[in-house]
Parts: structure tokens; sequence; C-alpha cells
């Protein structure tokens, strides 16, 4: 007859501390989020790209609907993500003034402290029948994959993180 092993004190400590995490902190905690992410201040952006383009509105939109986020006004309980839009270049003319992008900055929060930050930055030219597309038709495509890009960041955060086009510069 085999005996099995018994598990040692410390490897049953390891997996109670892993499964709490996991509860508590892991995957299926939501991270609260702005309802509209705002700008940074001293962010120069055209009214007319503020008032009409609804960015911050967008961010926070489509991060509902990839990342298992909520909207929250309490920053410093639980996990909360703190983000601004520090950049924008959205000229008017849609695709016939040149490309547009812009940048969100973010810092994932852990009951007021800092758990890792990241910088996103995205360009689009329209895309398919780009010519066609008003300025914020086309930023408005940045704000989207830049929610890509966050959620994923979300799944595994990175302290310093670089996402998409802001790997490149």
């Amino acid at each position: 007859m085999r005996l099995k092993p018994e598990p040692s004190a410390a490897l049953v400590i390891l997996a109670a501390s892993v499964v709490f995490y996991a509860s508590a902190f892991g995957a299926d905690a939501e991270i609260g989020i702005p309802k509209a992410v705002p700008y940074a201040q001293g962010v120069q952006v055209s009214d007319a790209v503020k008032n009409e383009c609804q960015l911050g509105e967008k961010v926070s939109e489509f991060l509902l609907h990839d990342a298992n986020v909520k909207v929250s006004d309490k920053p410093n309980e639980g996990r909360y993500l703190d983000m601004a839009i520090t950049e924008v270049f959205a000229s008017a003319g849609g695709a016939w003034s040149g490309p547009k992008w812009m940048t969100v900055t973010g810092t994932l929060m852990e009951n007021g402290k800092k758990v890792a930050s990241f910088r996103a930055k995205r360009f689009s030219t329209g895309g398919a029948f780009g010519g066609f597309k008003g300025t914020c038709s086309i930023v408005g495509r940045c704000t989207k994959t830049i929610a890509e890009d966050i959620a994923g960041w979300l799944k595994n955060p990175v302290d310093g993180a670089q996402l998409g086009d802001a790997k490149s510069g």
C-alpha cells in the first residue's frame, strides 16, 4: 500500500493565500472608473472637439464593454482606475487635415495606493473611407482602440506600461 504524502503547512498557507488573493483582488473583482475620463489640466483641445466628440465619455463607455469595470465616484475605495486624457491632436477637416491622435494616462489604485500605471496612445487616419469621415469619427476610433489596450493591460497591470502607439513615441 502506497501512502500519499501530506502537504506541508507552508504549501497549505500558500494555496489559501492564492485563493484569497484571486477572490478578493483577482480578475473577478470589478474596478471603478470615472463616468467620463477627464482632460488633464493644461491639455490644449479645441472647444469643438471637447463639446462635440465626447472623447472622455467614449473611453469609459468602451472600457465598460471590454473590461471588468464599473462606473464609480469613489476613487479611494477598492480598486479604481484613475485616468486622464493628456494629449489630443484632432484638427478640423476630417481625414483631409491629416492624422488624429490622443493619449490617455492612468494609474490603477488599490484603496488609495498605486498598483501600476500606463500611458496609452493611438493614431488614426480614419481607416477605410477615411476621407468621408469627420474629425470626431476619426479620433473616436482612437478612443475605442485605447480602451481595448487598457482592458488588455488590466488583465496583467505592469507599472510604467506603454500601450499601443505609445511604445513608439
